[in-house]
């Protein structure tokens, strides 16, 4: 009974340091952390507009001419636009997304690319994109039960009408993952069981088993606000960091999942485990062999340190925190009603309980005397 005891008291003090730690940190930080001492960013020169630099500005110019040219008529230019990702099937979804959100300005253009070609994949495919987004601009982002009636009624009549659309998109081009990603996107609003969800994820697998917006919408499905538990979600988000190639940013889906646990109950912590470390740990390794310049990696860096963090591995989300630089615009500290200075305090819990010293912080950035 006394080493019963003993060991209870031992788990409870060690629970009580842990729960101290930080917030002593997180003092310490407010009141005495020079991030320049660190090699880090000052505060000062924080921005929280956006959670990365922005886009290089021959990107921005060609989407800003896409859209003009589309607006203006020339429904050809979004084409050209489209077909030139070839079958890079991330690059290509991302430029029909820009095209819907085009679209949703004024679809005339949609219309006459629609009408001039009609065995169009990717014309027919953005068509049935727009229909889902459109019906889920009618339901709102609210649970089910804050619905009003109509609303929904509106929304499960639309969304049948989408499917079909998508399902004709891909018998006019077989090997194109597209039309997939709406049919699992629509899926969960169009109340799919597990049992009619998993040929569409098997048939978007087959075309593109490492596509980023389709594990994002899956994850959707499979999450407990909808159509899965915890449980499953979690297993699908490690499958996807187990499976994820070299310069994909898939492994970050993980990090989705783990903000679903967040956002749907505080009561629900992050397990810190070493099953959840070591995936943490797979999830930086495989982050630093994506491009630079995606887009995608800023605001998965942001998650990926904010739970490194939370499952105190603080010397490796310290290596987050300089690769992310400046920028602080990102949920994780957006939440918190002040992103810089939650940002700037997380950055010193990280240099704090790392221990890392400002001597050190020079040397590995190649600023020591």
């Amino acid at each position: 009974m006394t080493i019963f005891l003993a060991v209870l008291l031992g788990v409870f003090l060690v629970g009580l340091l842990l729960s101290i730690a930080p917030g002593a940190a997180d003092r310490w930080a407010e009141r005495h952390f020079v991030a320049s001492a660190y090699g880090l960013p000052p505060r000062e020169a924080l921005d929280n507009r956006r959670p990365g630099p922005p886009a290089p500005e021959h990107r921005t110019q060609e989407r800003q001419a896409v859209a003009d040219a589309a607006w203006q008529g020339d429904w050809k230019a979004a084409e050209r636009y489209v077909r030139a990702a070839g079958e890079d099937w991330d690059e290509r979804w991302e430029r029909l997304e820009l095209l819907q959100h085009v679209a949703r300005r004024d679809s005339d253009w949609l219309d006459a690319w629609r009408a001039a070609e009609p065995a169009d994949c990717d014309a027919m495919t953005l068509h049935a994109s727009l229909m889902v987004h459109r019906a889920w601009e009618i339901r709102g982002s609210a649970f089910a039960h804050a619905v009003p009636h109509e609303d929904m009624k509106r929304f499960r009549a639309m969304l049948p009408a989408a499917i079909e659309e998508a399902r004709k998109a891909a018998l006019l081009d077989p090997a194109n993952p597209g039309p997939w990603v709406v049919m699992i996107t629509a899926a969960r609003g169009a109340q799919y069981n597990p049992s009619q969800f998993k040929p569409l994820w098997q048939e978007l697998a087959a075309r593109a088993p490492h596509h980023y917006e389709g594990h994002w919408q899956a994850l959707q499905y499979w999450c407990a606000k909808w159509y899965g538990s915890n449980r499953q979600m979690m297993r699908f988000a490690r499958q996807a960091v187990r499976k994820a190639p070299s310069g994909s940013p898939l492994a970050g889906i993980y990090l989705h999942a783990l903000n679903e646990l967040a956002d749907r109950s505080s009561a629900v912590a992050l397990p810190v485990t070493p099953m959840t470390r070591s995936t943490l740990k797979r999830i930086a390794a495989s982050f630093d062999q994506v491009a630079p310049d995606d887009e995608r990696l800023p605001l998965l860096r942001h998650l990926l340190a904010h739970y490194m963090l939370q499952s105190m591995m603080y010397a490796p989300a310290l290596r987050q925190f300089r690769a992310i630089g400046p920028w602080c615009g990102a949920d994780p500290w957006r939440k918190e009603g002040n992103p810089v200075m939650a940002f700037d305090t997380a950055r010193g819990r990280a240099v704090r309980l790392s221990r890392s010293r400002p001597a050190a912080a020079a040397r590995d950035l190649g600023m020591a005397r």
